[in-house]
């Protein structure tokens, strides 16, 4: 039989550089699961992505154990990473920090096509677009 999920805690961290001071430890605490065992195994299996942020959605068990899925960077990362620069603008519609070209805007769509509510690959460049604009990024 299955084990029953108590709880679902969802967490964005830096890949492969979790430590078990808050926020993890204070959002795992409470849950009962051993904090290390987790920042252990997050670290191993982000190692490779080093530099991104990863959502992580953790479902905790009757019984104390886990699991937990890695997601796809957030597109707002995605883009300042490619732009190579640290964050957005302040003021987006007035003020511009970066310009994407349409093969950069179609590189990211694809990369987080998996999780975008969208059919095809115009959809997903026009949600990442709609992103960049908000951040004061230009499509060109």
């Amino acid at each position: 039989m299955a084990k029953k999920v108590t709880k679902k805690i969802k967490l964005v961290l830096p890949a492969g550089k979790a430590t078990p001071a808050p926020p993890v430890g204070t959002a795992l605490g409470p849950a009962g699961i051993n904090i290390g065992e987790f920042v252990t195994k997050f670290n191993e299996q982000t190692r490779d992505r080093m530099g991104d942020t990863i959502p992580v959605e953790l479902s905790v068990y009757e019984d104390r154990t886990f699991d937990f899925i890695l997601k796809i960077s957030p597109a707002s990362s995605l883009i300042l990473k490619t732009l190579g620069i640290e964050k957005g603008a302040g003021k987006a519609p007035s003020q511009k920090v970066g310009t994407l070209t349409k093969k950069q805007l179609e590189e990211i769509a694809k990369t987080k096509m998996p999780e975008l509510n969208a059919h095809d690959v115009e959809a997903a460049m026009k949600i990442i677009a709609g992103t960049a604009r908000s951040m004061g990024v230009e499509i060109k």
